[in-house]
C-alpha cells in the first residue's frame, strides 16, 4: 500500500512546504520502506506546510548527496595527489582500479585483482600513480591549444544553433497549444446551457487540449534547462593559451586539476602485461575519441640506485689514485652516484669493494706496523674481532690513503691483545697459528 510521506515533518532542519507519496511500505514478516523516485510520485502538494528550506534548495542538495555518494558508483573529485582517481580501469579484468597511498604519501594505482587472484589474472597490476599522471597530463596540455579551442567553439556555434531551433519549435508549439486552449475554452463558455451534450463534448475537449498545454510548457522548461550557456569565446582562448601556467601554478590543488582533467577525459585504462617494462595508457576523452601513450615501468631499486657504467670504468681505469683523488676527479667528469649524490671519500670506498676494484701494490705500512689480516694471523683469532677491537677504540689504527688499516703492532700492544684474547669469553682460538714469520 501506497504511504504518505513528507520530508523533515518535525524531523529536523531538512523540512521542505512540501507533502509526498513517495513510498511504498512493504508488508510482511518485518516492514521495511522502498523510496521510489521523484518522477514515479503520483501526489505531490508543493506549499503544504511550513519549511526550512526552499523546494529548490532540498532538489540542488539532494542532487549533490547523489553526485558523493560513492557506493552508488559516484566518483567526486578527492583532495589526493592521484590525478585519475575515480575514473582509472584495469585493462585486464575491466574493473576500477583503487588508489594506495604509502606512509610516505606516495599514490599507486593498484587492482586488487593483482593480490587475490594472481594466477588467474596475471595482467591486473600495480603501477606507481606519479608515472601515469604526468604522461596523461602532458598528453591533454599538448591537445588543449588554441586551434583545438577554436575547433570545438565552431562545433558547439553548431550545437547552440541546433539548440535555437529546437527551442524555437517548441515555443510555436507551446503557442499553438494555448491558442487552441483559449478557443476551446471560448466554445465552452459560448455554448448553451441546454445542450448538454454539446457542452459536455466541448468540455473533454478544453481539457485534452489543457493536458497538451501542459505538456508542452514541460518541454519547453525542460529543453531550456538542459541548455548550458558557454562561457565567452574570449575567455576560453585566454584559457587555452594560459593552460599550462595554470596547470603547474602551485596554487591550483589537486581536486582543481581533476576537474579540468574531467572536462575533456571520460576515463582512462592502463594495460600492462608481467614481461614488458611499459604499461599502455588508454585514454578516451569526452568526445568519443580515443588515444594511446605508453610509459615506461620505473626500473626496481636494485637498478635505479645502481652506480653509472662510466664510473666504475673510470675508478677501474684510475686505480692507483687515492680515494681523495678519485672523488674529486669523478665529480669533474659529472659522475653521480646511485642516489644522485656526489661522490666523497666513503663512496669512493664502497665502489672498490662493492665492485672489488683493488690496487695491485701492498699498503704502505710504517715501521713496525702490521695489517688487519696479519695481526689476526699472529694472535690466532679472526679478522672480525681485530675489526671490532678497532671500531671500539681497543686497538689504535690508521688508514692509508688507499682506505687499509694500518695497525701500530709493538711488543706492549702485542702482550696486551693477548691478554684480552685470554681474558675473553667470545674469542677462541683457531688450531693453528700463522704469523708472519711462518706457521707456528
Amino acid at each position: 500500500m501506497a504511504r504518505v510521506g513528507d520530508y523533515g515533518d518535525r524531523r529536523g532542519p531538512g523540512r521542505v512546504r512540501a507533502k509526498h507519496i513517495g513510498a511504498i511500505r512493504v508488508q510482511g514478516i518485518g516492514e521495511s520502506r522502498v523510496p521510489r523516485p521523484q518522477s514515479e510520485w503520483p501526489v505531490l502538494i508543493h506549499g503544504h506546510h511550513p519549511g526550512y528550506i526552499s523546494w529548490e534548495t532540498f532538489l540542488a542538495n539532494d542532487q549533490r548527496l547523489a553526485a558523493n555518494h560513492t557506493q552508488r558508483g559516484a566518483r567526486p573529485p578527492r583532495e589526493g595527489t592521484a590525478l585519475l582517481q575515480g575514473i582509472v580501469l584495469c585493462g585486464s579484468c575491466g574493473r576500477a582500479m583503487q588508489i594506495l597511498y604509502s606512509s610516505t604519501g606516495k599514490a599507486m594505482y593498484d587492482c586488487s585483482h593483482a593480490r587475490s587472484d594472481h594466477t588467474n589474472t596475471p595482467g591486473c597490476r600495480s603501477i606507481i600513480a606519479a608515472i601515469v599522471d604526468a604522461a596523461v597530463a602532458q598528453r591533454i596540455l599538448a591537445v588543449v591549444t588554441p586551434m583545438e579551442i577554436a575547433v570545438a567553439l565552431a562545433a558547439a556555434d553548431e550545437v547552440v544553433d541546433r539548440r535555437a531551433r529546437s527551442t524555437r519549435a517548441l515555443e510555436l508549439c507551446l503557442e499553438r497549444a494555448r491558442y487552441d486552449a483559449a478557443r476551446a475554452e471560448r466554445a465552452f463558455h459560448h455554448c448553451e446551457p441546454e445542450n448538454r451534450l454539446v457542452a459536455r463534448s466541448l468540455e473533454h475537449r478544453w481539457e485534452d487540449l489543457l493536458k497538451g498545454l501542459t505538456e508542452a510548457e514541460a518541454a519547453l522548461a525542460a529543453a531550456q534547462a538542459t541548455a548550458t550557456p558557454l562561457p565567452p569565446r574570449a575567455d576560453l582562448e585566454a584559457l587555452a593559451a594560459d593552460l599550462p601556467r595554470l596547470w603547474h601554478a602551485s596554487t591550483t590543488s589537486s581536486k582543481d586539476r581533476k576537474r579540468l582533467l574531467r572536462t575533456v577525459v571520460a576515463d582512462v585504462t592502463l594495460i600492462s602485461a608481467p614481461s614488458r617494462d611499459e604499461v599502455r595508457v588508454g585514454i578516451r576523452w569526452r568526445s568519443g575519441a580515443t588515444d594511446d601513450v605508453l610509459v615506461g615501468r620505473p626500473a626496481p631499486a636494485s637498478i635505479a640506485r645502481r652506480t653509472p657504467t662510466g664510473a666504475i670504468e673510470f675508478v677501474t681505469q684510475h686505480r692507483e689514485m687515492h680515494d681523495g683523488g678519485l672523488a674529486i676527479a669523478l665529480n669533474d667528469a659529472g659522475f653521480k652516484t646511485g642516489t644522485g649524490q656526489s661522490f666523497d671519500v666513503a663512496a669512493v670506498r664502497w665502489l672498490r669493494f662493492a665492485y672489488r676494484i683493488l690496487s695491485p701494490s701492498q699498503p704502505t705500512l710504517a715501521s713496525g706496523e702490521l695489517t688487519i689480516t696479519d695481526v689476526a694471523a699472529r694472535l690466532g683469532i679472526t679478522e672480525s674481532a681485530v675489526y671490532y677491537w678497532v671500531a671500539e677504540g681497543q686497538l689504535k689504527a690508521r688508514r692509508d690513503p688507499r682506505g687499509r688499516w694500518c695497525v701500530p703492532f709493538s711488543a706492549d700492544v702485542e702482550d696486551t691483545c693477548r691478554q684480552r684474547v685470554l681474558t675473553s669469553a667470545h674469542i677462541k682460538l683457531r688450531t693453528q697459528t700463522c704469523t708472519v714469520g711462518g706457521t707456528v
